[in-house]
C-alpha cells in the first residue's frame, strides 16, 4: 500500500516563464545565432539528461569554477547541436550565461496543485526531493506549495546528489515510511528511476513530452493526474 509520494521539483513540479525554449532563442538572438524554437525542448532533454548522469558522478555545484563552466558549456552546446547548430564552446558558455540572466520566474505546472490536493485528501505524506546547491522553502512559500508538502530535501542540505541512496533513505525516514510504502516522481531516468529504485522506491518517470519512449523498466505518465493511477 502506498502511503508517501516524493516528487523532483525542476520540470517536474516547476517551469519557467517566459519557458526556457523562448529564454534561449532570445539569448541566441543576442549572440548572433539564430536556433528553431520548436527543437529547443528535444535540446534541453538531452542537456538534462548529460547534467544527471554528471552529477551523479561528481555534483556539478562542487566542481572547480573552470570545471563548473566546461559543463556549462558542454550542456549549452548539446541544446543547440541537437537543434542543428554547431558552436565553439566559448560562445555556448556565453549564450548559456545570457540565457540564465534574463529575467524570468518559477511557475507551477497546471496539473500540480489539483493532484497535491487529491493526495493529500488520501492521506498521503507529500515530499520534494531535488538536486539544489539551496534549500527550497522560499520556493514553496511563493509557489504556494507549503500547505502541501511534509518535507522539502535537497542534495545541499543532506551532502549526496540523486541518483545516491542517502537523499532518498533520508525522504524514507521524514515520512515515516518503508521503501515500498513510497512513490518517487521525476523527469530524470537516470537521477529519480535509478536512484528511486537503488533503495526500493517504485519509480515513476514523467514524461511530458514523450521523449523517453526507450524506457520500459518503468512505468511512464505523460501528466501528474496519472498518479492515481499507481497508488
Amino acid at each position: 500500500m502506498i502511503k508517501a509520494v516524493f516528487f523532483d521539483f525542476y520540470n517536474t513540479l516547476t517551469s519557467f516563464d517566459p519557458p526556457r525554449e523562448e529564454l534561449q532563442v532570445t539569448a541566441c538572438r543576442e549572440c548572433g545565432i539564430e536556433v528553431n524554437r520548436k527543437a529547443i525542448p528535444r535540446g534541453y532533454w538531452f542537456a538534462d539528461d548529460f547534467m544527471s548522469r554528471e552529477n551523479a558522478r561528481s555534483p556539478v555545484h562542487k566542481r572547480s569554477q573552470a570545471e563548473e563552466q566546461a559543463f556549462w558549456s558542454d550542456y549549452e552546446a548539446i541544446i543547440l547541436k541537437t537543434a542543428g547548430v554547431e558552436v565553439t564552446k566559448e560562445l555556448a558558455l556565453q549564450i548559456f550565461t545570457r540565457a540564465r540572466r534574463l529575467d524570468r520566474r518559477l511557475i507551477l505546472f497546471d496539473d500540480v496543485l489539483p493532484i497535491l490536493g487529491t493526495l493529500k485528501g488520501r492521506g498521503m505524506v507529500l515530499g520534494l526531493v531535488s538536486n539544489l546547491s539551496r534549500g527550497l522553502d522560499g520556493d514553496c512559500n511563493e509557489l504556494g506549495l507549503t500547505s502541501y508538502v511534509d518535507f522539502a530535501l535537497t542534495s545541499f542540505e543532506i551532502g549526496a546528489e540523486k541518483p545516491h541512496p542517502p537523499i532518498f533513505l533520508t525522504a524514507l525516514e521524514r515520512a515515516g515510511v518503508g521503501a515500498s510504502e513510497a512513490i518517487h516522481v521525476g523527469d530524470q531516468y537516470h537521477s529519480d528511476v535509478v536512484g528511486a529504485k537503488g533503495v526500493g522506491i517504485n519509480p515513476l518517470l514523467l514524461d511530458r513530452d514523450g521523449f523517453w519512449e526507450s524506457i520500459t523498466d518503468c512505468p511512464r505518465i505523460r501528466s501528474l493526474s496519472e498518479i492515481v493511477n499507481h497508488l
